[in-house]
């Protein structure tokens, strides 16, 4: 794909826009899907090939938009089977998309924006702060792109989790925009809103919207039950302490049989302390709430533990006791540094190659 063209790429428009820009040139919305359902469900990149459209529609789209591809940089792939892949954007920033093994199924995590600006403390994306938002079309083609190579490999991918670099509420417009083609069945990605998940750190002015614009399911990043801890490790809780954002979370509306997903990393000495899990339980008390244990995945140039296994066991069982569902989600990836939040933007030891031919040579 020649990044060089001044085309725009048809992934930066969702359903209704291309409904809209085809409809001043006059031809009907059933032609946008027809368009859509090639570039997402038959992964076409040439406008050429769509040959149940007219010549004048197919020239129209050719002289103004193109279908990108992602560059793919490198590929990093675990013992566990994760793959991490460094995706290179047009205009020669990074960014890093996982592709998560599960009992019967694949995940695949993408990212938001290339860095971060929240500073969480355990997370190496915030080193580098922020360099931009990713644009709707960036997003999409993480999953558009590993979609197809997954395709290819037989794989079963059903899950969409936004985890990876960047914080989505802090580029809200561009993933709204983005999750309506993801969860599109008809013409867009297909993947069932229930199997997609949004994380946050808690940026609370936008979850109310977040609940009116998608269908999609919502984790918040808690990581501590207290005010001094958690500004401690994420200064966004100085702006949105956790009375402000558990009084948004109990305003979220909730379908039937969804809860909101806590995450909360384990760190040995810092928030894994009978205590916090007493304050924990208190702090989620009339939330229909899971609460996601992740034991801190270690990191060069970060001081933070992870806490004993036994000390991981007992935190969980003092959740369960208290009538609260605790999991504890060990993180996939780790010795290529994929794991949960680990992800930098650049590449990491592993099985290193370029497969940029495996993606695009099946489409």
């Amino acid at each position: 794909m020649n990044f060089a063209t001044n085309k725009t790429d048809i992934q930066e428009f969702t359903g209704p826009r291309l409904r809209a820009w085809l409809a001043v040139r006059g031809f009907r919305s059933f032609h946008a899907d027809q368009v859509l359902r090639w570039v997402y469900r038959r992964q076409c990149d040439d406008f050429a090939v769509m040959t149940d459209l007219s010549k004048p529609l197919r020239g129209l789209l050719a002289d103004h938009f193109c279908i990108r591809r992602l560059t793919v940089d490198r590929v990093a792939t675990a013992t566990d089977g994760t793959r991490k892949f460094l995706f290179g954007l047009a205009d020669g920033q990074q960014v890093e998309t996982v592709l998560i093994p599960e009992r019967g199924h694949h995940t695949l995590c993408i990212s938001t924006q290339v860095g971060c600006a929240q500073g969480c403390r355990f997370c190496m994306t915030a080193r580098g702060g922020l360099v931009r938002n990713l644009t709707c079309g960036e997003i999409i083609a993480q999953v558009r792109d590993v979609a197809a190579l997954a395709a290819a490999e037989g794989l079963k991918l059903t899950n969409v989790v936004l985890m990876g670099m960047g914080e989505p509420l802090a580029n809200y417009r561009a993933v709204v925009d983005a999750l309506s083609v993801i969860t599109d069945a008809d013409c867009g990605a297909g993947f069932s809103a229930r199997r997609v998940t949004l994380s946050t750190v808690g940026l609370v002015p936008h979850l109310a919207d977040l609940a009116a614009d998608t269908r999609v399911n919502l984790a918040v990043s808690l990581n501590a039950a207290d005010d001094e801890t958690r500004s401690a490790l994420m200064p966004v809780n100085r702006r949105y302490p956790l009375e402000t954002l558990m009084a948004a979370c109990r305003a979220y509306p909730l379908a039937p049989r969804r809860r909101i997903t806590f995450e909360y990393i384990l760190i040995a000495g810092v928030n894994d302390r009978p205590g916090d899990a007493r304050r924990l339980v208190a702090l989620l008390h009339g939330i229909r709430a899971k609460v996601n244990l992740i034991p801190f995945n270690e990191h060069p140039g970060c001081d933070f533990r992870r806490p004993a296994q036994a000390v991981v066991d007992a935190f969980q069982r003092q959740l369960l006791d208290a009538g609260q569902t605790a999991v504890v989600r060990y993180s996939k990836g780790a010795d290529i540094a994929a794991a949960c939040g680990q992800l930098r933007g650049g590449a990491a030891p592993g099985r290193l190659h370029d497969c940029r031919r495996d993606i695009v040579s099946q489409t």
